[in-house]
């Protein structure tokens, strides 16, 4: 071994650790989104509206929706009366596609569906809406490959062309949606879906979604995957029941889930938002400086007791 090969044996490694360490010290230390959260005060969370938010509760746990009626108020209102009328109960989580969603309603919906009662069959689609529909937009920074504006409107996700002057609410994890067939209209909120991978945000404004799961996404995304196409469940696949689903108006305050959500009009957001877009170091060694909007989560907590 010459001289030459010796050098270069020991001296690239002590320069790839020179060169980790200067990233670490160009990189300022600065507060995590979770450090900012914790120096909120009360005003800055707001507590569910009883009157929107649905439970699910299944065998294993309860999952919680809230839903959006700015921005699907027919598509919200026909769920609510099949929900009041008590459709979902005793049906089951029909489908859970990996990478996907999570679906739920009538599993003999092709061969003897149930009753919808005095719920409608069929629904426009709600796909967006007029701008003035959705008066707590808060406009988030970054460029978006879906829309020309984005931000969040009382926590949801939210997209937005003010040329043509219409909102419209975004797949990003968590989201809740209105399966239907080709016909806009074919949709009722009978069958309801949760994305529970990636955001697929290419169903942006092709079909309708009424809310977003607040609490208990891991019920769904643990599911079993469906054995066949599109990942439903087989005849012969157990399908998880659904035991009720309830507006939390409802439900006893006792067994109400004492939920809030992180004001997204609050200064302290932007904040939040910002401690995301631009992480410190010294585990992190690249700030981005940029934040997908499916990656701004809203903090949900337990209201803490009086």
């Amino acid at each position: 071994m010459t001289l030459s090969h010796t050098f270069r044996v020991f001296t690239l490694p002590a320069l790839a650790i020179s060169v980790g360490m200067a990233f670490a010290a160009d990189l300022p230390a600065r507060p995590s989104a979770s450090d900012i959260i914790k120096t909120s005060k009360p005003s800055d969370w707001r507590p569910l509206d009883p009157a929107n938010t649905l439970y699910m509760d299944l065998p294993t746990g309860r999952v919680v929706i809230e839903l959006a009626p700015d921005f699907a108020p027919e598509n919200v209102a026909n769920i609510k009366t099949l929900v009041k009328e008590h459709y979902f109960d005793g049906l089951s989580i029909n489908r859970s596609q990996d990478n996907y969603v999570a679906q739920w309603g009538d599993p003999n919906g092709e061969t003897k569906p149930k009753s919808l009662g005095t719920a409608k069959a069929k629904v426009q689609g709600e796909f967006s809406v007029p701008i003035t529909n959705d008066k707590h937009f808060v406009q988030q920074k970054d460029f978006d490959g879906y829309a020309p504006q984005i931000g969040h409107s009382n926590g949801f996700p939210v997209g937005r062309d003010p040329k043509a002057k219409t909102t419209w609410l975004a797949h990003c994890y968590g989201m809740v949606g209105v399966g239907r067939d080709n016909d806009t209209d074919s949709g009722n909120g009978a069958e309801l879906y949760a994305v529970t991978g990636h955001a697929p945000r290419h169903l942006d404004r092709n079909i309708t979604l009424v809310g977003r799961v607040v609490s208990g996404m891991p019920l769904l995304t643990t599911l079993p995957r469906g054995g066949e196409a599109m990942g439903f469940y087989g005849a012969n696949e157990p399908h998880m029941p659904i035991v009720s689903v309830r507006l939390a108006a409802e439900v006893p305050e006792a067994e109400r889930s004492n939920l809030e959500v992180l004001r997204s009009d609050a200064p302290i957001y932007q904040a939040v938002l910002e401690a995301q877009r631009n992480r410190g170091g010294p585990w992190n060694k690249y700030a981005a400086n940029y934040l997908e909007l499916c990656n701004a989560t809203i903090p949900v907590r337990e209201h803490p007791k009086q």
